[in-house]
């Protein structure tokens, strides 16, 4: 990967790691879009990209995407699963717990280790880095989607869009 390609990398995981983790660990309100917009761009984008890499990609390769996008799910899960869900107002107020902490490092250590699989087998078309956004994507779509059906189950309040900030 050159330069450039790892510095978009790293702004977008800052992004995703404040919208996501840091939001859900400290607790935050949830919305319809806020369970939606992220996890659909993240998706979107990596759709595209992975399409790019696709061509050149071994069996292999395929199989090592498969296997992590199938790890990603069950961890996006796992994460729906450890967060509590109360009613705050006309929404619902989601907070992570320490097992959810445990799950997002263990999502990004999964993610890492496919990576350097992918490498220590000789994976050159680059379609375990270009999936990178197409994992996470999934992985947080599928988290999004249980705790949305969780919010259903419980009968709890789910506005349309986030509130505005509030200014002083």
């Amino acid at each position: 990967m050159n330069p450039l390609t790892i510095l978009v990398y790293l702004a977008i995981a800052a992004l995703v790691f404040y919208r996501v983790v840091y939001k859900q660990l400290r607790g935050s309100l949830l919305s319809r879009k806020s369970l939606v917009t992220t996890p659909l761009v993240l998706t979107a984008i990596g759709v595209f990209t992975t399409a790019q890499a696709l061509p050149k990609a071994s069996t292999g390769e395929l199989a090592l995407l498969g296997a992590d996008i199938a790890v990603l799910i069950v961890l996006g899960l796992a994460r729906s699963a450890s967060t509590t869900l109360t009613a705050r107002g006309t929404t619902t107020f989601q907070k992570g717990s320490a097992l959810t902490l445990v799950l997002w490092l263990t999502t990004i250590g999964a993610r890492v280790g496919f990576g350097f699989l992918g490498g220590y087998l000789g994976f050159g078309s680059g379609l375990t880095s270009a999936s990178i956004l197409l994992t996470l994507g999934l992985s947080i779509g599928v988290q999004n989607a249980l705790t949305y059906y969780r919010i259903q189950q419980r009968g709890l309040p789910l506005t349309e869009q986030s509130r505005p900030a509030v200014r002083a």
